[in-house]
């Protein structure tokens, strides 16, 4: 290898870091690359993979005047932001975008205001609220307290959305972002609304920095005060707000947006989904940001079924964690479809499931991530909307599957014979001395934490307590006279014997739950073997054993 080549290898950088060399953001770089002829070209990869020569960059920053002396201008103007505005990032970044649209400074200070317009001047006014958007979603203990998408989920709604044309509506569009990313090439109108007067203030004022439509925005909660009630769009967007339990579901009961079904208190993102869907145009779609768990919680099951036997939903797109400024868990893209007048609903779901995809990646769907589910294969008990359930199912090597869950089913069955406990005939009753969990637990020999009971002191069996706490006796007077079943640990009566006697019972108690519990390993895996011989001799993967015929 050439050494001058080995040399230039090992100091090549990325673009991230030549943002913190430079204590700009990530965005300012990629700024720089498009507006500067003479910045350095990438010495290796491109796009995102793109590796440039460090001492090539380091003689452009020194030539550029931008080399890392101190706080950057960008950085400067942040710190004098959150001294004059605190928390109220959104409130300051309207101010900002305010100052540089229609020249107001009511909100700032005039130095602020100043260093506004300087640094507009080194890149242009939307790339300047842009950068301040990254660094209001990046700051400590702010993530996902403010109506903002990142950028990723920016692109990944994008992407599914395709090419965009007439009017797109966001009832819960924040700063605008996902609007924006609808902007398309053709005549597009965008329509939004949110509850953040400050929000909604910053999304109108964007649009007009960014150039392109311009975007109407009224503020109020959406699902209680819908402004745009009469609004039926081609293409609906939305990160739906989560866990909201006052969502106004008592006062909406007979709304007639719930066309799938009245969505429970703790489901206030179905009540999203179909508010979305309501304003959709017939031949429109809606994409809409759920969290994962809305796909198999037991609370939403009959509102699913009805997406998918009417034909609503069309498509669902696991997207991998880090999506949303919130937390890291992996959310969904749900599309749905009102079709056209003499549309016929499809008779499938598509699933994709991206989450083991890169978050920072095109989100472009190979073949082995991709699968259409025919809706009657939705619509058990479950109906269960997960795209991994369908995709990794679809990729299942049934042989190799079923001989192992076959193997298993046949260790379980070895198990059970040595597990289930030898008895004898007893005395007939234990309704001898008898002594209270409370009585224990106040004497400090056990512990109680919910309804496990734990010993604490070398008088007493942990696994004897847990059976007798578990026994018929205990259950029945755990139950009030309304039939309504609750477990009252500490009202429960264990009988008094020696600790021999009683790591006897444990002994035979515990033996019992082992057997218990590798009773119940033994149904999973013998249905899922079941189903795996089941699916695959229906779809020809498999074929029956010489040993099947009668």
């Amino acid at each position: 290898m050439n050494a001058d080549f080995a040399d230039r290898t090992r100091s090549l950088v990325t673009a991230s870091e030549i943002a913190k060399l430079a204590n700009v953001t990530r965005a300012a770089v990629s700024n720089w690359r498009k507006r500067y002829p003479d910045f350095p070209a990438p010495a290796s990869g491109a796009g995102r993979t793109a590796r440039f020569a460090l001492p090539d960059v380091e003689s452009w920053l020194s030539r550029q005047g931008k080399a890392d002396d101190g706080p950057s201008s960008e950085v400067l103007l942040w710190q004098a932001l959150r001294a004059q505005y605190g928390d109220d990032l959104i409130d300051a970044l309207a101010d900002v975008a305010d100052a540089l649209a229609t020249g107001s400074s009511s909100g700032l200070e005039p130095g602020t205001r100043a260093q506004v317009l300087d640094l507009a001047q080194e890149s242009s006014p939307a790339e300047v609220v842009d950068a301040l958007l990254t660094r209001a979603l990046a700051s400590p203990g702010r993530a996902g307290s403010e109506p903002m998408s990142t950028p990723r989920l920016v692109t990944a709604v994008r992407r599914f959305a395709g090419p965009v044309r007439g009017t797109v509506f966001d009832p819960a569009c924040g700063v605008g972002s996902l609007l924006f990313a609808c902007r398309g090439a053709g005549e597009v109108s965008l329509i939004g609304q949110d509850v953040d007067p400050a929000a909604a203030r910053l999304a109108g004022l964007r649009a007009s920095l960014g150039g392109g439509p311009e975007v109407a925005v009224r503020v109020g909660d959406s699902l209680r005060n819908d402004q745009w009630p009469d609004l039926r769009a081609d293409l609906v967007v939305c990160e739906t707000p989560v866990n909201v339990s006052d969502w106004g579901r008592d006062e909406l009961l007979l709304d007639q947006r719930w066309e799938f079904g009245v969505p429970t208190r703790a489901e206030s993102e179905l009540a999203w989904l179909q508010h979305c869907y309501a304003h959709v145009a017939p031949g429109g779609r809606a994409i809409v940001v759920m969290p994962a768990s809305v796909a198999y919680r037991k609370a939403g099951r009959r509102i699913r079924a009805e997406l998918v036997r009417r034909g609503a939903l069309t498509q669902v797109v696991a997207l991998p964690g880090g999506m949303v400024a919130s937390h890291q868990q992996p959310v969904q893209l749900w599309t749905l479809a009102r079709p056209a007048d003499a549309d016929v609903p499809g008779g499938h779901v598509r699933m994709i499931d991206l989450t083991d995809h890169d978050p920072d990646g095109t989100f472009e769907p190979d073949a082995a991530h991709v699968v259409d589910v025919p809706a009657i294969d939705l619509l058990d008990e479950e109906v269960d909307l997960t795209p991994a359930r369908y995709v990794t199912a679809a990729r299942t090597d049934h042989l190799a599957d079923y001989e192992a869950a076959r193997a298993a089913v046949v260790a379980r069955l070895a198990e059970l014979r040595h597990l289930l406990p030898i008895v004898a005939a007893g005395p007939g009753s234990l309704e001898g001395a008898a002594v209270r969990i409370a009585d224990l637990a106040r004497a400090g020999l056990v512990e109680v934490s919910g309804d496990a009971v734990t010993a604490t002191s070398d008088r007493l069996d942990t696994d004897y307590l847990t059976g007798f706490v578990r026994s018929a006796a205990n259950t029945k007077r755990a139950t009030s006279g309304s039939g309504t079943f609750r477990v009252d640990v500490r009202g429960a009566r264990i009988p008094q014997m020696s600790i021999a006697d009683q790591r006897a019972y444990g002994a035979a108690f515990r033996r019992l739950d082992e057997f218990e519990e590798s009773v119940a390993e033994l149904a999973r895996w013998a249905r899922r073997a079941a189903e795996l011989a089941r699916d695959g001799l229906a779809r020809g993967s498999l074929l029956p054993g010489p040993d099947n015929a009668d």
